[in-house]
């Protein structure tokens, strides 16, 4: 056996070992060895995690203290399946904080995924929402929360907050949390938030469209023909058959937003304004947003704009890289357990750079070159 650390199972080392010492015939940590290995090199359920250790069994040995033979599917389904998810996700982000080098001011946007096919019919289970944070400086995932079964994304995003060190950073949330008590976490956590404004906060919605109304339909000149202090932005995009334009204007003057002094550290309010054509077809859109940042629409209008990027970077990597939405795992905590074990294998194959290539790709080059594998398992601090 190699006498290496892996650096990620350093950290998953605290984690409790749910077995009774009689029963425990593989160490918890050689488990989690290979669960990850097999998840980088495209194993998707427990049988096929067992069936490559049977392949790879030899290349295991160096790292691991199996004896003759590996694991069953039914004892790796089961242990996964008695693991503390909190323990889990804590160990999580102690690994991720100790793999990144901290971008002061970089986007961590906060958003849901539903795992489609968790649901049970049989006994009225739903299907599990996970709820994860994604740093836009490396493309990491942070850190990720199950919503409870009978709430929703409000009660699971303070956790998954709690979690996190963010001081320096800009989160993003989208309209479900936007809320008075997240924006004073996010606040007291040393951190700066950008939230939009919908329909669940009508009245406060209601006056930033209409202050933005009577700004631009005077020219930004207020009834004593004074300047109102505002700044603006705009981006355009280009591909295949698609433009968009987003322009954003924003202000520190609040005067006219009669909730602005319930939200601890708001201190600016934005519009942007998309324009969409596709095929010919043009469409447009005006959000408002709430933020604690300074009136630099360039900034904010970035930081609106990234916060989708969670869905190519992260969400469409989850269900066409790791096949996510056609997981069956229900029991207990297995489901949360899986979901972890996909994003320790994204954040892996993000740290590492010898090779140019996406996830889905390097998640084969890993199955195919040991050597490689080896590389994606040791990590990099990036």
């Amino acid at each position: 056996m190699i006498d290496q650390p892996i650096p990620f199972l350093t950290h998953f080392a605290q984690v409790t070992d749910p077995r009774v010492d009689r029963t425990k015939r593989y160490s918890l940590p050689d488990i989690l060895f290979l669960c990850v290995c097999a998840v980088l090199c495209g194993a998707d359920d427990c049988v096929s995690i067992a069936e490559f250790g049977q392949y790879r069994y030899q290349w295991l040995t160096q790292f691991t203290s199996f004896g003759d033979d590996i694991p069953s599917h039914d004892t790796i389904s089961r242990v996964l399946s008695l693991l503390d998810p909190q323990e889990f996700e804590q160990a999580f982000v102690a690994w991720v904080a100790a793999i990144q080098s901290k971008s002061g001011g970089q986007i961590v946007a906060i958003d849901g995924k539903t795992m489609r096919r968790t649901f049970d019919a049989a006994t009225g289970q739903k299907a599990i929402h996970m709820v994860s944070a994604w740093g836009s400086a490396n493309g990491l995932v942070l850190g990720q929360v199950k919503t409870d079964e009978k709430s929703n994304e409000i009660t699971a995003i303070p956790k998954l907050l709690e979690m996190l060190d963010i001081a320096g950073c800009t989160i993003t949330i989208d309209a479900m949390g936007t809320q008075k008590d997240i924006a004073q976490q996010i606040i007291d956590k040393e951190a700066d938030y950008v939230l939009p404004v919908k329909d669940n906060h009508p009245n406060l919605r209601a006056d930033i469209e209409a202050f933005f109304e009577r700004a631009i339909a005077g020219r930004w000149k207020d009834e004593h023909d004074e300047p109102i202090a505002h700044s603006s932005n705009t981006t355009f995009d280009a591909d295949h058959g698609r433009s968009e334009t987003r322009k954003c204007l924003c202000t520190d003057v609040l005067d006219d937003i009669l909730d602005a002094k319930a939200w601890k550290g708001l201190r600016t309010i934005a519009r942007i304004e998309t324009q969409r054509t596709i095929n010919g077809k043009t469409s447009t859109e005006c959000r408002y947003y709430i933020s604690s940042l300074s009136p630099k629409a360039k900034r904010i209008n970035q930081a609106v704009r990234t916060h989708w990027g969670v869905e190519n970077n992260l969400h469409w990597v989850l269900d066409v890289a790791f096949d996510e939405d056609r997981c069956r795992t229900r029991k207990n905590s297995g489901a949360e357990i899986r979901a972890a074990l996909n994003r320790i294998a994204i954040n892996l194959c993000k740290a590492d750079t010898t090779k140019k290539i996406g996830i889905k790709n390097k998640r084969k080059a890993a199955g195919w070159n040991p050597e490689y594998l080896t590389t994606l398992i040791k990590g990099a601090k990036i």
